[in-house]
């Protein structure tokens, strides 16, 4: 179980907090469920609904109190704090809960400069603090973390990005090469699977006007949004969990696969997304892949029945075709 996790439902009984709650970056925890979740990563989604948590796409009204698991990145956390004082009702209370080598000590001393510290909870090597809403929040600091949250144009491009989503302030070099390397005579229907924020699908549809239908596959429904927006023409998107399979078939598949799960390296979710691929090919289809040159993924590709072959390798990246 994610320690900060614990450490958040530790906080709450310590201090008998009243639920029901809003949890923002829901995760389950049996502690947790009468909570309503939001959670824009599908696999974490998918196993809180499974757990019992009431889960909502949009939030919607206040809470007295408002629980908050953040991601990765400063920006995402920031405009996460904000996000959660939009929800929480007048005398409500905001716990937010964060590992010590992710910056809890620093994002609570953040959150404190907006409203004051009720609370810290320090345990399993993370630390839970608390802010309440009987007074005004800070309104300048609070503007300033609600402008983080805005989507914004990735410099010298076009393209829509929001806050932590994958490579929210480049486009990603491994997708651009493998961009590079799609033959213009790519045609039928074809899946990206982990689409992003769209930069492949855009590519792809641009390139090959053979494709009859390209279909984006992402488990964040916030780089999802974006494809949206990036991403125009006879395309379809779907918000879901690429290792459960795909529900149909096709001539071509695109991919550039995690290999992370939250901070640690787990090379079985690129296996995964591979399975998934080998599985959803078309007889005679073809799957166009890149990876960081280090990862493995040949043997598996070839346990799977299918034909790797190498383009490229440059810039500690690869690009390769299964067929």
């Amino acid at each position: 179980m994610n320690p900060a996790l614990e450490t958040l439902a530790l906080a709450l009984r310590e201090h008998a907090i009243v639920q029901p709650a809003l949890f923002l970056g829901a995760e389950p925890h049996p502690d947790l469920l009468r909570a309503t979740g939001w959670q824009p990563l599908k696999p974490l989604s998918d196993l809180c609904a499974t757990a019992g948590m009431s889960m909502a796409d949009e939030p919607q009204g206040k809470y007295a109190t408002v629980l908050f698991l953040p991601g990765k990145s400063k920006e995402e956390t920031l405009a996460g704090f904000a996000r959660a004082h939009n929800f929480l009702a007048p005398g409500g209370i905001l716990i937010a809960a964060l590992a010590n080598t992710s910056g809890a000590a620093r994002f609570e001393k953040e959150l404190s400069k907006a409203a004051p510290l009720l609370f810290s909870v320090s345990k399993n090597k993370c630390r839970a603090f608390a802010v309440g809403n009987t007074e005004p929040w800070d309104t300048a600091i609070l503007t300033a973390w609600r402008g983080l949250s805005e989507p914004r144009i990735i410099r010298n491009t076009t393209f829509t990005v929001v806050p932590g989503v994958f490579s929210a302030d480049h486009i990603d070099p491994g997708s651009a090469l493998l961009a590079e390397y799609l033959p213009a005579s790519l045609r039928g229907e074809i899946a990206d699977l982990g689409a992003g924020w769209g930069f492949l699908s855009h590519v792809a549809l641009g390139k090959c006007p053979g494709i009859t239908r390209i279909d984006l596959f992402e488990a964040d429904s916030r780089a999802l949004a974006c494809s949206r927006k990036n991403v125009t023409g006879a395309a379809e998107f779907h918000w879901h969990d690429v290792t459960a399979g795909l529900p149909g078939k096709y001539d071509h598949i695109l991919t550039n696969p995690p290999f992370h799960t939250g901070q640690a390296r787990d090379i079985g979710l690129g296996h995964a997304f591979l399975t998934t691929a080998a599985r959803s090919l078309k007889r005679g289809g073809c799957l166009h892949l890149v990876a960081n040159r280090q990862l493995p993924y040949e043997a598996h590709l070839e346990s799977l029945g299918l034909r790797p072959r190498l383009l490229a390798e440059t810039g500690g990246f690869k690009v390769i075709t299964a067929s």
